[in-house]
């Protein structure tokens, strides 16, 4: 297998004011094609920092980041944006549904930036909420809906695009116990049956179980 994530060297900091604060430190990371992966750390740790790092939502200070097969490090904004768009799916702690919109709505969202003519991306949304299983809740608003459901369509949304990398930041972490279960069999689902690279911050040791490698990140560092 090939890597698919390669941070060579990739140190990031922030300022506060004038004064730096380092969040990454020289880290190097690969990544196979396929894998799942969990990563784990205290908060500040730079967890989220660095998935904003793999997924084109920021740039390192230093070192390099390639990412299916593309060097992010001198991308302007705009080759970042349509990287992000045709690699990665975004699934967060907060599922930012649209409340004016139904579910299939919420699922189309993305496509609407596409060349794709209204009736395929139509067929497209079905598709992506056949498979986390809300087929029969398209045209449900996110109110209609329970928590494990709303973050079910927001999943259906990250791979409406079929995208290479999936990046789940805490995808869990407002859920109870049976709904984060199941999103975590929905996980797994698209990782070993639609062989997608899946990436996953978590706080939640039973959620990092799921993954076949799990990382530790403290003060900017792999462990």
């Amino acid at each position: 297998m090939s890597a698919i994530v390669e941070l060579k060297g990739v140190s990031k900091t922030f300022y506060r004011g004038k004064e730096p604060v380092p969040v990454l430190e020289n880290l190097d990371l690969q990544v196979e094609e396929g894998a799942y992966e969990a990563l784990m750390g205290p908060s500040g740790s730079g967890k989220s920092t660095l998935l904003n790092l793999i997924a084109g939502l920021d740039k390192p200070t230093s070192g390099t980041a390639k990412v299916a097969g593309q060097d992010l490090t001198n991308m302007s904004d705009g080759e970042l944006a349509h990287f992000r768009a045709d690699k990665i799916g975004f699934i967060f702690q907060a599922y930012n549904l649209l409340p004016v919109l139904t579910a299939a709505e919420n699922v189309e969202l993305p496509l609407l930036l596409t060349k794709l003519s209204s009736s395929d991306r139509k067929t497209r949304a079905k598709t992506a909420l056949r498979v986390v299983g809300l087929e029969d809740r398209m045209g449900h608003y996110p109110r209609q809906l329970s928590g494990g459901q709303e973050q079910r369509v927001a999943i259906a949304r990250a791979i409406v695009n079929d995208p290479t990398i999936l990046v789940c930041d805490e995808p869990t972490g407002d859920l109870d116990r049976k709904s984060a279960d199941e999103i975590l069999a929905l996980l797994e689902k698209l990782n070993k049956e639609f062989k997608k690279t899946i990436l996953m911050v978590t706080h939640d040791p039973a959620a990092a179980e799921r993954a076949g490698v799990i990382r530790k990140l403290d003060k900017g560092q792999l462990q």
